[in-house]
């Protein structure tokens, strides 16, 4: 074969056979979290996965880079991490029948711009030794006399708190989130300090009775060696709002505005939501999937039955900073 042969043998390869965009996430979660089930897309597809951790500043570096940004997805967790992404206008809303149909729309963005991937209770952690099955009945009785001195929880001022008395404001107004959080203020056991974990300690240590805490943390505590005695200390228990749920949060994925891959960040935006990735995906982070169906891992299934509460999360969102106000202005963490 001669030069000239050769070379339009190779540009055929190459009109044949296109290289695979890899696609780029920033992400808010530590990839070891994700990688199983981003490998798992690889394999099955062909197409990469590049993971950027960004602890910080996720939104800020999007919005520098522009149009000229790599990413063609964010991952993170929380409804206000999310919810400040679409805030900041970097994102594109997803045209996909498959993520519409295997989303539920609590868990969705009314303009399809982020998804739920996994969702994770926002309960209580209770001594079995010192608090009774049943004792632990709804959000709004925590703030009652019974509980005085026996409560531990986080900063008041943190996004898993203010997520939840967002959904207190919106069961029950304004002036009653205001009574309810000055309630549970008053039942503390101590100054909110540390993480949901560092509460169950307390618990252990006999600081306190119950706390607040995420559900997927008692699969962490059981996981890592030091902490099995504290999570073994405990329970779950699933309080409910009166006429609702029980509050859950979310980790979700969004599509950037830049996307220079969008056609293969789409197939792993479905990819995520399918059978297989969302039992792999939290079983693996001990939360509960977003696809109906889904089976749950045996560790979280073992936590006991979870009626989750129906307002959407984007909703909880625009109550946020009234939550933070509210936070502020009783003094929660004094």
């Amino acid at each position: 074969m001669n030069l000239r042969s050769t070379l339009f043998a190779t540009t055929l390869c190459a009109v044949a056979a296109p290289a695979v965009a890899d696609v780029t996430i920033y992400t808010t979660r530590q990839p070891f979290l994700i990688e199983p089930v981003v490998n798992a897309f690889t394999e099955e597809t062909g197409i990469g996965v590049n993971l950027q951790y960004v602890d910080n500043g996720l939104v800020e570096r999007l919005k520098a880079e522009g149009a000229r940004s790599p990413a063609d997805l964010v991952m993170t967790v929380d409804i206000a991490n999310l919810q400040r992404v679409v805030d900041e206008g970097v994102l594109q809303p997803v045209d996909s029948e498959i993520m519409l149909s295997s989303v539920p729309e609590t868990l969705r963005s009314p303009e399809n711009l982020w998804f739920a991937l996994t969702t994770r209770a926002r309960i209580v952690y209770a001594s079995k030794s010192r608090v009774a099955e049943g004792e632990v009945t709804t959000y709004e009785d925590l703030a009652s006399d019974k509980w005085r001195g026996r409560i531990c929880t986080r900063s008041g001022l943190h996004n898993y708190n203010l997520a939840l008395l967002s959904a207190v404001i919106d069961h029950v107004g304004v002036d009653a989130a205001r009574d309810w959080a000055e309630g549970v203020r008053a039942n503390l056991a101590r100054s909110p300090e540390g993480n949901d974990r560092a509460q169950v300690k307390a618990i252990w240590a006999g600081e306190c009775d119950i706390s607040l805490g995420n559900t997927y943390y008692m699969g962490k505590m059981l996981e890592t060696d030091g902490q099995q005695a504290w999570a073994d200390d405990v329970r779950i228990e699933f309080p409910v709002f009166e006429g609702g749920g029980t509050h859950v949060n979310v980790s979700g994925i969004a599509l950037t505005q830049s996307a220079p891959n969008k056609e293969e960040a789409l197939q792993l935006m479905e990819y995520l939501v399918s059978p297989a990735a969302q039992s792999l995906y939290a079983e693996g982070n001990y939360e509960y999937p977003v696809l109906e169906g889904t089976p749950l891992s045996e560790l979280v299934a073992s936590w006991g039955d979870i009626q989750p509460d129906n307002v959407n999360l984007t909703t909880i969102a625009g109550h946020r900073p009234t939550a933070l106000r509210i936070m502020e202005e009783v003094d929660f963490d004094g």
